[in-house]
């Protein structure tokens, strides 16, 4: 059985790579890789007192949602939403974990808020006033595959749009010691139904026993194994390419998921 859907938005964010036209003359081969730590901006469509309340993860997330939504042409508060990342804010983990090692165990409402993995999904839904259906969910290192598929699936059984974010962030010492991302990588994709002008690819899906793939440059190879969303460097490279092909995407133990790319031309 395959899922199938548009790419019809495109957003990302992470070392070396700003936007996904950036990304895109890097993986298509246009531009040299030069890796450098990821720039988060700050979250502007958030309200001032929101937007001091945010970590990197929040920041991630909101930046590669709102340019993928802008490419598509799609107005968010109508977008019903997945949100995936492997562990949600490393920071905010940290700081409570500290807070929780001191006497008075005292605990800010605000980190508490910040510390559900929902969070990011909840931030962009004040940003954008999106009162649509958003699924959040977490598979660990196959975070991006299972979002990816939960997307398509609902595009199929919904017959309408959805935006997929995944996103991760690097956790401070000493929890970085257990869990070393290295920087923050998040790939926003708005999914539809049907063709549109914006659409660049039909993506179908499928679980497959074959070998997943990795990067010919060392560097995005690197990136692409130790960030769980950078899992998806390999089908980006086609759609970068505007290419027909298959990526075949880590995923789990048992199985990983091949992507067939058609451009629309």
């Amino acid at each position: 059985m395959s899922l199938s859907a548009y790419v019809s938005g495109l957003g990302i964010l992470g070392p070396g790579l700003s936007n996904w036209p950036e990304a895109a003359a890097v993986l298509a081969g246009r531009a040299a890789y030069a890796p450098a730590p990821a720039v988060l901006p700050a979250p502007t469509h958030l309200a001032p007192a929101e937007r001091r309340r945010t970590g990197r993860v929040v920041k991630l997330a909101l930046a590669i949602a709102i340019e993928a939504t802008a490419q598509a042409g799609e107005d968010p508060a109508q977008l019903a939403s997945v949100f995936a990342s492997s562990g949600g804010d490393g920071q905010n983990c940290h700081e409570l974990c500290q807070a929780l090692a001191l006497a008075g165990r005292e605990i800010s409402p605000t980190r508490f808020a910040n510390s559900v993995h929902n969070a990011a999904a909840g931030y962009w839904s004040i940003a954008t006033r999106a009162m649509a259906e958003s699924n959040v969910l977490c598979a660990f290192d196959a975070s991006f595959n299972a979002g990816l598929l939960e997307a398509m699936s609902q595009v199929v059984v919904d017959g309408a749009p959805v935006l997929l974010v995944a996103y991760d962030s690097e956790y401070p010492q000493p929890l970085h010691a257990k869990r070393p991302l290295p920087d923050a990588f998040g790939v926003a994709l708005v999914l539809t139904p049907q063709r549109r002008a914006s659409s660049s690819a039909r993506l179908d899906a499928m679980l497959t026993a074959d070998a997943f793939e990795r990067m010919a440059d060392p560097a995005l190879e690197e990136l692409r194994g130790a960030i769980p969303a950078a899992r998806s460097l390999p089908l980006l490279r086609l759609l970068a390419r505007g290419q027909a092909g298959r990526a075949i995407l880590e995923y789990l133990d048992v199985s990983r998921v091949a992507v067939q790319v058609q451009p629309c031309t």
